[in-house]
């Protein structure tokens, strides 16, 4: 399977929990207060893009299809940017742009810190995902681009304390991020350049 030709599909793929998300608004389906279920829906679809990113290699390597690896690079964009939208949609629809309520929000709530954190984590990995910065970079984008983890621990942060029914979910995604780990542990020489 050469993966570059189906690298379309990766893409379609970040999308669709997108379309989802506006079919859902546009047509009042997000309940009772859609302003803060689009949000959640945004924060957590952040989450589940972020760790398909990291996925991706120890699927590649598990499934014999090395070509999976570049599709890391689109689902990294995309938590990038569904993360963004969380951002936006949280600053625009629940705070309104009210400086002093934002900067309020910003320094007085420890789950908005970690989040806001995990988000500039995610910028320099997202400037520098070109071909090119890679290539000019050398080996300071490996350390760079390990931020990654960095953004998925403070989001899996930020994820369990916004939590508002239970920690069923929290556990799942902790799981899936401990596997992750876990697995690039035992085969960390093989991954040794990301």
């Amino acid at each position: 399977m050469k993966t570059q030709q189906w690298s379309w599909l990766a893409w379609l793929l970040g999308a669709l929990p997108l379309f989802g998300i506006v079919y859902f608004a546009v047509s009042g389906r997000l309940g009772p207060d859609p302003a803060e279920t689009l949000v959640e829906l945004l924060g957590w679809w952040s989450l589940v893009m972020l760790l398909t990113c990291l996925a991706m290699r120890p699927a590649a390597q598990m499934l014999g299809i090395p070509g999976l690896v570049i599709w890391r690079r689109t689902f990294g964009l995309w938590a990038f940017a569904y993360v963004s939208m969380h951002f936006m949609a949280w600053a625009t629809l629940l705070l309104g742009w009210d400086p002093a309520y934002l900067g309020e929000e910003l320094t007085k709530r420890p789950y908005i810190i970690v989040g806001m954190v995990a988000w500039l984590a995610l910028w320099p990995l997202a400037l520098t995902s070109t071909r090119t910065s890679r290539r000019r970079l050398g080996q300071r984008w490996v350390k760079l681009h390990r931020l990654v983890f960095l953004a998925a621990l403070l989001g899996l942060v930020h994820q369990s304390w916004v939590q508002k029914s239970g920690y069923g979910e929290t556990l799942i995604f902790v799981s899936v991020a401990l596997v992750l780990l876990l697995y690039r542990l035992l085969h960390g020489r093989s991954m040794a350049n990301k």
